[in-house]
């Protein structure tokens, strides 16, 4: 199988290359070889590769950045899915399309399935919800993938911000009245490798098991690490942003366990984040 990842070079197009199985050939392409928003640039690379699948990673992913260029990320989220969906459909592929927990609004007091009504509050989760809707018209083969608080080993995640925070700073506050599932980049990739094993086409919740705050997530991952920097819990509405994230932003998923594919518990995949991390820097020197 021939397999077409947009935003490879970020950290879930990097986990996929990594993670492929065998007998998969995987061709990942970052925004310099293929900027999703040129539908010429989309089209040369699905006619040059000639995959059969194409997992659409590429997104502007800066929820606050959304925010101050909302122009831009209508062009990168919404039309780049446009134009990688309208090449999937000509081409034949079949297409995962990578979306978020911010096209919910937070305000149920359960964490949301699948068939649950999307009702995104920022311009991240608006341009997500467009990308989705987008791909269902134009792309019928395909997987719709939701997935939050997404981290690996290197590159700009919360996880390695709290690690440098924690080393430059006294202490640290972390907002505690607002959840999620924080995901494992890697977990994440090795779930979307076994359920494109299935032509069960349709959107599907893949995180790690159980959630989290932001505060339980940086403690956790300051235990784990050794670090005893303080870390205090403050409200959302003590921290500023551009962007309001989802007070509820846990996923559960009905779709993905029906087919027999579960991710570990977030503490075990954060532990062997860490452990990894901290490999790749003794050997290294850098991740």
């Amino acid at each position: 199988m021939r397999v077409l990842i947009t935003g490879g070079t970020g950290q879930l197009g990097r986990a996929l290359a990594r993670l492929a199985p065998a007998g998969i050939q995987v061709v990942a392409l970052g925004s310099g070889e293929c900027d999703v928003r040129d539908p010429a640039a989309v089209r040369v690379a699905v006619e040059t590769h000639r995959p059969d699948l194409i997992v659409h990673c590429a997104a502007m992913t800066d929820v606050d950045g959304c925010e101050r260029d909302p122009r831009r990320a209508w062009q990168v989220n919404a039309l780049g899915t446009q134009h990688v969906a309208a090449a999937a459909g000509e081409g034949g592929a079949r297409l995962v399309y990578i979306s978020t927990n911010y096209v919910f609004d937070g305000e149920a007091e359960e964490p949301y399935h699948e068939f649950a009504r999307p009702n995104p509050i920022s311009i991240y989760g608006e341009t997500k919800l467009a990308g989705e809707e987008i791909v269902r018209a134009l792309c019928p083969r395909h997987y719709i993938v939701r997935t939050a608080m997404l981290y690996d080993e290197a590159g700009r995640n919360f996880v390695n911000t709290m690690l440098r925070l924690a080393r430059e700073r006294p202490a640290l506050q972390v907002v505690a009245d607002q959840f999620g599932n924080p995901t494992y980049a890697a977990d994440l990739a090795e779930a979307i490798w076994r359920l494109v094993q299935h032509p069960a086409y349709g959107t599907y919740h893949l995180v790690n098991a159980g959630h989290a705050s932001w505060f339980d997530w940086a403690c956790e991952t300051l235990r784990l690490t050794g670090l005893s920097t303080p870390v205090e819990p403050i409200p959302a509405s003590a921290y500023t942003r551009l962007a309001r994230p989802p007070r509820n932003g846990i996923l559960t998923s009905l779709a993905a366990p029906a087919l027999g594919i579960t991710l570990p518990s977030w503490q075990d995949a954060l532990r062997r984040n860490l452990e990894r991390r901290a490999k790749l820097l003794e050997t290294s020197g850098s991740v």
